[in-house]
């Protein structure tokens, strides 16, 4: 393994990826769904679909010694979702000063960027002003043109893609107006936890989904922060022969009770990673569900966990370790690099080396 990457390394680009990332450091993640309120119902969110709600979010003293716990236990990322982060800021701000953190909103309330200049905010959109109001707005709110209106020209910014099986159409007009808004993005992939079914129905599969995100990747490639790989192996789920699943997830509570065959069947998993609900007290399974299908997951962090954990598979070539390494980058520069700006220089020279669809 050693001699691999000590050739593959000679190439001077991958050597600055791969030296930017170890001097980066190691990643101690976990996911914190931080409160249980939401100001939208978006249709087959994870969230409410598993009643995760029910999880009341603590008292301020107890918000406080987690705080703590977590700073005891090594962590040094998270990722910020639930219910509705920017209803409660104080709170945000206290992780954002002990934490890298990733803050997932559906954008109606503006985060601040005084006070929260490191943050990385994943903006939702779901679609184009028709679809994302039908999804998210209730019909009635236009939930994208809210969004785009408070984070003009925001360097934080990623809108936080989930690109449905019937909606490739809409890709190219939702990336425009992303990219004219002075934004990054960032595509996910809808599974339809709540078997709504037509447009939505993940089992209608996502080649052409696939076939324009990638041709979105080619026009916009300092705006996208993805690769036609992490693509393939999300909309596919297939890494090296190795179909998606529980068995295979790495995105798994440690310690949690349900977890225990799991860590003992020799596929990687992330030994640090537990995913709280809002209480901060109690886990869950994994960071999308206490009993989630896991042929519905197309999480897109789940997913890179899934690639980034599995390194030895990538060093059979000096192709599939730029397949990792890429993917690793991208991670990084989307929530440990400060700003955006540094990673997305690196994006087209990324994403001339994965022209082609990488073999899974």
């Amino acid at each position: 393994m050693t001699s691999k990457l000590t050739e593959y390394l000679q190439d001077p680009f991958l050597n600055r990826l791969y030296s930017d990332i170890r001097k980066a450091g190691p990643i101690k993640a976990i996911l914190v769904d931080v409160t249980h309120v939401c100001n939208l119902r978006c249709q087959g969110c994870y969230f409410f679909a598993e009643d995760m709600d029910k999880h009341k979010f603590p008292e301020e003293a107890e918000f406080d010694a987690f705080i703590e716990r977590e700073k005891a236990r090594g962590t040094n990322f998270m990722t910020l979702a639930g219910g509705e982060p920017s209803l409660i800021l104080p709170r945000v701000k206290k992780l954002h000063d002990n934490f890298f953190i990733t803050v997932v909103t559906n954008g109606i309330r503006k985060i601040p960027l005084k006070g929260f200049e490191k943050l990385f905010v994943a903006v939702s959109v779901w679609g184009d002003h028709e679809t994302d109001k039908r999804l998210r707005g209730n019909g009635k709110l236009d939930v994208f043109a809210k969004g785009l209106k408070n984070y003009k020209d925001d360097p934080r910014v990623c809108w936080y893609y989930t690109l449905t099986s019937g909606n490739a159409g809409e890709i190219e007009s939702v990336i425009e107006q992303c990219v004219a808004n002075g934004n990054y993005v960032i595509p996910n992939f809808y599974g339809d936890v709540s078997g709504l079914g037509a447009s939505l129905d993940h089992r209608g599969g996502f080649e052409q989904v696939r076939r324009e995100i990638n041709r979105m990747i080619e026009r916009y490639p300092d705006k996208i922060f993805c690769t036609p790989y992490i693509v393939e192996v999300i909309s596919t789920g297939v890494l090296y022969k190795e179909k998606w699943g529980y068995d295979v997830c790495c995105s798994i509570t440690f310690d949690h009770a349900k977890n225990k065959e799991r860590v003992k069947n020799g596929k990687p998993f992330n030994p640090h990673f537990r995913a709280y609900n809002p209480d901060l007290a109690s886990t869950r399974r994994c960071c999308v569900g206490e009993d989630r299908d896991c042929s519905t997951c197309y999480d897109l962090w789940a997913h890179f966990s899934w690639i980034m954990l599995n390194m030895k598979r990538h060093l059979g070539s000096k192709q599939e370790f730029t397949n990792w390494l890429t993917t690793m980058y991208v991670f990084y520069s989307l929530n440990i690099f400060s700003g955006h700006q540094a990673g997305s220089a690196l994006l087209p020279e990324i994403n001339k080396r994965l022209r082609s669809l990488p073999t899974t």
